[in-house]
């Protein structure tokens, strides 16, 4: 199972939010490419990356923090955040960031992130981001009335690298993550799943682990990391294990 440390980008600074908040960021650093290379060094060879305020715009407002961390990570890059036109997605892509995240977009124009698929194998990923089981959208601003299960189900066969699973209300607030949820979705659709929100610590690693036979493909951390209470390589070390 793989671990994604998460750098999430505000005005350029390294934070994190609570429940999808921007009002309750945050702040861990200035220097976003500074964080990924420490992420690197303690053994990290995916990252996860958030430009906040371009999952509010519809684009991309982080751009330059996002290119120096492509830049000082040696591994792989998963960048999110108001990916919604073509032209962004071929221009991450020629930047160098392995995978992109779409959330709203397939939400709001599914054929467009199935031809993205399509276009880019392996290189896309769908967000399917919860409140009460419900989908939400705009960086987690709005919340439809489509369940979790009933859109993750439409790109079983678009050829989506993964689904990334959000529990909302545990987002930033250390709360354990929900295994329950982020496993019955792995088990009702056919692609792997990626839990986030809410993981705090190596317990919430070891038993999502038990569970990558069942297509639990990796766990996003952000908070835990920043506060001290999960140690990345024995992070890394307890998802190899089980």
């Amino acid at each position: 199972m793989i671990v994604f440390p998460a750098i999430d980008l505000k005005a350029g600074e390294v934070v994190r939010l609570a429940e999808g908040d921007m009002a309750r960021a945050t702040v861990y650093g200035d220097d976003p490419a500074a964080q990924a290379r420490l992420f690197a060094e303690a053994g990290a060879q995916h990252l996860h990356v958030v430009d906040l305020d371009g999952s509010f715009a519809g684009r991309a407002e982080n751009r330059e923090a996002v290119e120096a961390i492509v830049a000082a990570f040696p591994g792989y890059v998963q960048l999110g955040g108001g990916i919604r036109t073509r032209e962004a997605v071929e221009g991450w892509f020629e930047l160098g960031v392995a995978r992109i995240v779409m959330g709203t977009a397939a939400l709001r124009d599914p054929q467009f992130v199935k031809d993205m698929a399509a276009e880019f194998p392996g290189g896309i990923v769908v967000a399917v981001d919860a409140r009460d089981g419900m989908v939400a959208t705009e960086g987690w601003a709005a919340v439809s009335d489509v369940p979790v299960a009933d859109l993750a189900r439409r790109f079983e066969d678009a050829g989506v690298a993964s689904l990334l699973f959000t529990d909302i209300g545990r987002d930033g607030l250390l709360k354990g993550c929900n295994i329950d949820a982020t496993v019955d979705l792995a088990r009702h659709v056919d692609l792997p799943v990626i839990a986030s929100g809410g993981v705090k610590g190596l317990d919430d690693i070891h038993l999502l682990a038990l569970h990558a036979e069942e297509g639990i493909e990796g766990v996003i951390t952000g908070r835990a990391l920043y506060d001290g209470r999960l140690d990345l390589a024995a992070a890394i070390a307890m998802a190899g294990r089980a």
